[in-house]
């Protein structure tokens, strides 16, 4: 089971030693130092919001830690969108290759026509005319000229139609390859920089205290609150009730940035592997998987829906019921339960 989370900073000891003092000064300064190289990016604090005090340098640890977890959901959806545009590049790759084969039979009829009639009997209506034994025989050759030319323009506007989808199917496919490269690119980009963000927040996180290290914690992720018995979240659905069960079954697993399982997750890399065991496929972003399904009050939530928070959306968790929910919640903290009411809440959707 999930412990309760310390909400307040510990009491400082009294007869603090000289060496503590200056373990503290130089935390403080480290933290402030910082704070002013925090990029535009991730919303940095300006260069006069430096933390005083070892509160402030905790609660700006806080606030970067839900700075990240914004970059890493822009991150998340960078990569669903290159999975979309690659996706697209395979299938108008296909559609090439069926424009192109469907050509290329098209072209072996119009040839075998024209072999046949520069080859067969009745080249002309007058060799026809003057070749047939009888009327009846004449108006049969007529026919069967008249059929061949039919079939003969038919092929021609099917091969005319052909080449001009497979002309436009290329021109898709370069367009869809190309910009699935640029998506490649661009994840590539994201990814680097999300790691020196990642970097620079550990330091800064490895640098609080264990109580600052709660207290951030608690302001971050919010509260953890004991779990439950599993056999007393009841869903609605079997898909539903699969979800929540293997969403709790992650209780304890480390938060990492960008992680969908099996062992490790951010918010929606949880929820993507948690419905993805009900047979549903999620994408790997909050932002996204929060637009999915149709809208629930806050007032109608049942076990399975999701619950999702902060403008534009940046975390998200499933609910259990109770006013509870499982989430991965910040780093430092392991998949946990938590309030659904804590701070930022925006909506939720229920997906089944």
């Amino acid at each position: 089971m999930a412990t309760s989370r310390v909400q307040k900073l510990a009491p400082a000891p009294s007869g603090r030693s000289l060496r503590s003092d200056c373990r503290r000064v130089l935390f403080i300064a480290v933290i402030s130092a910082l704070a002013l190289g925090l990029t535009a990016t991730t919303g940095a604090a300006a260069p006069g919001n430096s933390p005083a005090t070892a509160d402030e340098a905790a609660s700006l640890v806080a606030e970067r830690g839900h700075q990240l977890e914004v970059l890493t959901e822009e991150f998340n959806e960078a990569r669903e969108k290159q999975n979309a545009q690659q996706a697209a590049a395979a299938a108008a790759a296909t559609a090439v290759r069926e424009a192109e084969a469907q050509l290329t039979v098209l072209r072996d009829q119009l040839a075998g026509l024209a072999k046949t009639a520069y080859t067969g009997p009745g080249l002309s209506s007058l060799q026809a005319f003057m070749t047939s034994g009888s009327p009846e025989e004449f108006l049969d050759r007529i026919a069967i000229m008249e059929s061949v030319a039919g079939h003969h323009n038919e092929i021609m506007n099917r091969v005319t139609t052909a080449r001009a989808a497979a002309d436009e199917a290329r021109l898709a496919a370069d367009r869809a390859a190309a910009e699935a490269q640029q998506q490649v690119d661009a994840v590539a980009a994201k990814q680097v920089g999300l790691q020196a963000e990642i970097t620079d927040y550990q330091a800064q996180y490895n640098a609080l205290t264990v109580e600052e290290r709660l207290a951030a914690d608690v302001a971050h992720g919010g509260r953890s609150l004991e779990a439950p018995p599993p056999n007393t979240v009841v869903a609605n659905s079997e898909a539903a009730q699969i979800a929540v069960d293997t969403a709790y079954a992650q209780l304890g697993d480390p938060y990492v940035w960008a992680a969908a399982g099996p062992d490790s997750f951010d918010c929606s890399g949880l929820m993507q592997y948690a419905y993805a065991a009900a047979g549903i496929s999620l994408p790997h972003s909050s932002r996204i998987q929060a637009t999915m399904g149709r809208p629930v009050a806050r007032a109608d939530l049942q076990p399975g829906d999701l619950v999702y928070y902060y403008s534009p959306v940046s975390h998200i968790g499933i609910y259990i019921g109770g006013g509870r929910m499982v989430h991965a919640s910040t780093f430092g903290v392991p998949v946990t339960i938590g309030s659904v009411d804590m701070s930022g809440y925006v909506g939720a959707r229920r997906i089944v």
